[in-house]
């Protein structure tokens, strides 16, 4: 694929967005401007397995979490799995993606981030895009649903093996494994959902799905939605191999 440099360009939300093909139907997005529109452009590729990430963009007070986001990166990369992620570059989002755009090249990465977090992400004004060669590709659109609705198609369409991992993070990263783990529950995905427990950061959620068991909120056919990984290499494993759940609901979602 040639190079294209986007980081000087200027960009405008297109609200029909969520329709451009996504990366894992063997396209690569590359945010620019025509006539006035945010546009892709992309070339044709092989569909590979796609992981998304969810993770703060804050590093939080251990290193252990920092150390694991780059250890996803390193085993990302090992296994020629391609990355969603929130399109962040501060935190433990920038470190994955920086860390996996080292190894893999920035093909390897699709940060989808809502405009008005450009700014913030970057912690400057300035209205460019993320540097492709350092954070890999970026698509901005107009808010968070519509963030969450490109990762879930993403992923949905990658090749076996694909899903979603929760690193650690704050509210954010909380509401999208949610999320993504009741999209599984009422059908509108299957794919696996896999938490990785740095230090003990999701031990409080396990809990919670324990006691939301024991009294009756959560079905024993969909306490394990959400399974626990204490290496990058596990989350990996846990994503081959899972099954959906049985009690996932068989809706239409074709409304």
């Amino acid at each position: 694929m040639p190079s294209v440099d986007v980081t000087k360009k200027e960009f405008e939300i297109k609200d029909s967005i969520s329709k451009v093909n996504p990366i894992n139907s063997a396209n690569i997005l590359l945010s620019t401007k025509k006539e006035g529109l945010l546009t892709s452009s992309y070339s044709p590729r092989v569909p590979r397995r796609v992981i998304c990430v969810f993770c703060g963009s804050s590093s939080g007070n251990s290193s252990a979490h920092t150390e694991a986001a780059r250890s996803l990166a390193h085993t990302l990369h090992i296994h020629k799995i391609d990355l969603i992620y929130g399109g962040g570059t501060l935190g433990l989002m920038g470190e994955l993606a920086k860390t996996l755009v080292s190894l893999s090249g920035p093909d390897s990465v699709h940060g989808i981030i809502p405009g008005p977090f450009m700014n913030l992400s970057k912690n400057s004004r300035s209205s460019d895009l993320p540097d492709i060669n350092i954070y890999g590709n970026t698509t901005v659109v107009k808010d968070m649903q519509t963030r969450k609705q490109m990762m879930v198609n993403e992923v949905s369409m990658g090749a076996s093996g694909s899903g979603f991992i929760a690193l650690s993070g704050g509210y954010g990263t909380f509401e999208e494994l949610m999320e993504v783990a009741t999209y599984h529950q009422i059908g509108i995905h299957d794919r696996g959902v896999v938490i990785y427990n740095v230090e003990g950061f999701w031990n409080s959620l396990l809990e919670w799905i324990r006691n939301s068991l024991e009294a009756g909120f959560v079905g024993p056919s969909t306490s394990s939605i959400i399974l626990e990984a204490k290496t990058a290499e596990q989350c990996i494993e846990l994503l081959a191999t899972y099954k959906k759940s049985e009690g996932m609901l068989n809706l239409s979602w074709d409304i």
